[in-house]
């Protein structure tokens, strides 16, 4: 499941606007809520076309390494209108996956497994088998959002690894400037169409050109907010949507900053305990842990760990540590790289940071942050300066200091497409009844947003998972994968403020 996004020196502070999991219409031509109503009425659902579908080829493995053919996963690309203003005007292809349904057929079930950024052709490629029970009935089908990797992905020149660390210290915003004119030079074109209702746009053109009558939904993080966002615009055409690790994009820059550096924290200290509790390597008591931990990534600031022809800087190494905490199974992953890389050996934790920022085998990089940078900027009219970026800052420094950057950036305030807040709006009166699941214990979406996502839908049904990690379905909980299993084959619900126990 692809992470959202927070720790990266290219979402403004620690985590800002990235908040993620993450938010409003990606053209600058749909600056009000009419303009936008008009814009979806025209454009969407209309002159969908087919999809040519064919077997797969450039997919890349859980390794990073490209993959091998495999018949069972089709692809193929639908057009779409650039700026939904002019449906008649340039188009891009977007580009999608699907494995057929291996039994008796309901529909089609897009998928969406986070970012904003992340690649759903990838993903679904190598996630399918945790998806089998739906593929029974379902056609499973994913998508690369506009924006992101093959659908016309935003990339911004230059090596990332590098942006990374120069953003990471004093020099930030100068480096962060730079980063964003190569952004403009090399995506110009499509950085004032990506965001999250265009997106929503796009999959209603999916439904129509998969042959679906209503849109079937499995959202997990961000994906929970396209998929809210998409029951708003079009409700009617709305079918059984489930919203797995509910994000809430509501909420300012800091404010969202804030509650996920609550829940990252918590799950830090739940970390802590149970490592001691099993024997840990990085101390006998939690606060021992916490310590070792901590000392080891501030050290990184002034000192960062050379990893063979590569080195491990302070930001890099944020990632790594916060990488593991996304579900309990990775915890001890957390235990064993910190613990070699404090004596020195920082393969580990350099890897489990690669996973996050999109660091293919060969050394190039998927669009998987400069994707979210351009999301997340073009789905708020918010413009942290830096001096407003340092005080969120401060603030994360008192609640989980792993997340507090060395120095401060504000990337939205250079970026050059003027974002708006229209995927903040959610109401999806009208629709069918939506699935929200929240997590009690999950990092990076806190349960907090489940429960306030599922008011502001107006139709949602909240389960919750009492358990660690980010996404309940995933987690090993039977009972939660029960009841969304039932919901989304059969349509029936779980009785109102049902939980499942802690897998």
């Amino acid at each position: 499941m692809k992470k959202t996004a927070l720790v990266s020196a290219l979402c403004l502070t620690a985590l800002a606007g990235c908040a993620g999991p993450t938010a409003a219409a990606g053209s600058t031509t749909a600056t009000t809520t009419a303009k936008t109503a008009a814009a979806t009425t025209a454009g969407a659902g209309q002159g969908s076309g087919a999809i040519a579908w064919k077997t797969c080829t450039g997919l890349t493995g859980p390794d990073g390494k490209p993959a091998a053919p495999d018949p069972a996963l089709q692809c193929g690309t639908l057009a779409v209108p650039l700026d939904y203003s002019r449906p008649g005007g340039k188009r891009i292809d977007l580009a999608l996956i699907r494995i057929k349904a291996t039994g008796d057929r309901l529909g089609s079930l897009v998928f969406n497994f986070g970012g904003p950024g992340g690649s759903g052709v990838d993903t679904l490629a190598m996630a399918a088998r945790a998806f089998a029970a739906l593929g029974t009935r379902y056609d499973l089908v994913s998508f690369d959002p506009r924006g992101v990797e093959r659908s016309a992905g935003v990339r911004c020149g230059g090596d990332l690894e590098a942006i990374l660390e120069a953003t990471d210290g004093a020099g930030g915003d100068k480096a962060v400037k730079k980063y964003v004119a190569a952004c403009k030079k090399d995506s110009g074109k499509v950085l004032p169409y990506v965001g999250t209702v265009n997106a929503a746009r796009d999959m209603d053109r999916i439904r129509a050109a998969l042959g679906d009558a209503k849109l079937n939904y499995f959202g997990l993080s961000y994906g929970t907010q396209l998929g809210a966002v998409y029951a708003t615009h079009f409700p009617k055409n709305t079918g059984r949507l489930v919203l797995d690790a509910a994000y809430d994009p509501t909420g300012t820059f800091a404010d969202r900053a804030v509650i996920q550096a609550t829940g990252f924290a918590k799950s830090f200290d739940a970390f802590a305990k149970d490592c001691v509790a099993k024997g840990c390597d990085l101390g006998q008591d939690t606060a021992e842990v916490k310590k070792t931990v901590q000392t080891f990534v501030d050290g990184l600031r002034d000192k960062p760990l050379k990893v063979g022809k590569r080195t491990l800087p302070h930001a890099l190494g944020q990632l790594g540590v916060i990488t593991p905490l996304y579900a309990k199974a990775t915890w001890p992953v957390l235990e064993q790289a910190v613990a070699a890389a404090v004596k020195g050996d920082g393969t580990m934790l350099l890897a489990l940071a690669d996973t996050y920022t999109g660091r293919r085998a060969d050394g190039t990089y998927a669009t998987t942050l400069t994707s979210m940078q351009a999301i997340t900027c073009a789905d708020t009219s918010e413009r942290p300066t830096s001096a407003q970026a340092a005080a969120v800052n401060r603030k994360i420094k008192k609640i989980f200091p792993i997340l507090a950057m060395n120095g401060t950036v504000a990337p939205c305030a250079h970026w050059p497409v003027r974002g708006d807040n229209e995927a903040k709006r959610i109401d999806a009166t009208g629709s069918a009844p939506i699935m929200v699941v929240g997590a009690k214990g999950d990092p990076a979406t806190p349960y907090r947003w489940a429960v306030s996502l599922t008011a502001r839908l107006k139709t949602g049904s909240l389960l919750t998972y009492e358990g660690e990690g980010h996404g309940a379905y995933l987690s090993g909980s039977a009972c939660v994968a029960q009841h969304v299993n039932t919901y989304l084959l059969t349509g029936k619900l779980p009785a109102r403020d049902t939980s499942c126990p802690a897998a």
